[in-house]
């Protein structure tokens, strides 16, 4: 049975990623900061951890006390949304922290066992906020940079048979869109064709294939979940 690291599983796009990885016979290791709120069902094939990704230091031990992974799924990130020139220094340390250094320090944490069985899938979930100047100044510069640590650790690691692609979300039904102002909301479904919010389930679907079947020679890609369009 192959096991599947999600972080940020608790709710939102991971918690649908770990339904659905668990549906389809795979092992689940759910990593997330805040479980008292969570809908996700015990399952037999299900571990949660209690972890806080602004630790990086402790990623390491964290990764080396679980089953050896076959496919990490970096989905955790944060949010804030005060104006770029109020932003507070610790608000910005978490968010480069849990959205940029602990992704990458899971890739390493994670990478030699993939290496010695010549085998392995990471996906990084970036956002569409990756591909303009975005209103909320450190998370876009994270997700921007999600998009440069996929192609980076694809070319680092690609001989050793891992692939590292990544997801980048539109609009999608959250926590994290649900805090938006109501404007901000507005000026981002006027750029969707389709008039809605995606459903969780639907970057699961992305994520899922990702890191399950698609072809080996997808390397280093992102797929945009963004019904078409892109922020304004």
């Amino acid at each position: 049975m192959p096991t599947i690291l999600i972080t940020g599983a608790a709710r939102g796009i991971g918690q649908a990623t770990a339904e659905l990885f668990l549906a389809n016979n795979h092992q689940v290791i759910a990593v997330d900061r805040r479980w008292q709120d969570s809908t996700l069902a015990d399952h037999p094939a299900l571990q949660r951890v209690d972890f806080d990704l602004q630790n990086t230091d402790a990623i390491e031990e964290m990764v080396h006390g679980l089953p050896a992974i076959d496919t990490l799924v970096n989905n955790a990130g944060i949010l804030y949304v005060p104006p770029h020139d109020q932003f507070p220094a610790k608000q910005r340390k978490e968010i480069i922290a849990v959205n940029l250094e602990a992704p990458a320090q899971l890739i390493e944490s994670v990478a030699p066992a993939m290496k010695s069985k010549q085998s392995g899938r990471i996906v990084n979930i970036a956002s569409v906020a990756a591909f303009t100047g975005h209103p909320d100044l450190w998370y876009g510069i994270t997700k921007a940079g999600i998009l440069n640590m996929t192609k980076a650790y694809a070319r680092f690691l690609g001989k050793d048979g891992i692939l590292v692609n990544a997801v980048a979300p539109g609009p999608t039904k959250s926590e994290m869109y649900d805090q938006l102002p109501q404007s901000r909301k507005d000026s981002v479904m006027a750029s969707v064709y389709s008039g809605r919010v995606c459903q969780p389930a639907e970057v699961a679907e992305s994520i899922f294939w990702l890191g399950t079947s698609s072809p080996a020679y997808v390397n280093g890609a992102t797929i945009d979940v963004n019904d078409g369009s892109y922020p304004r």
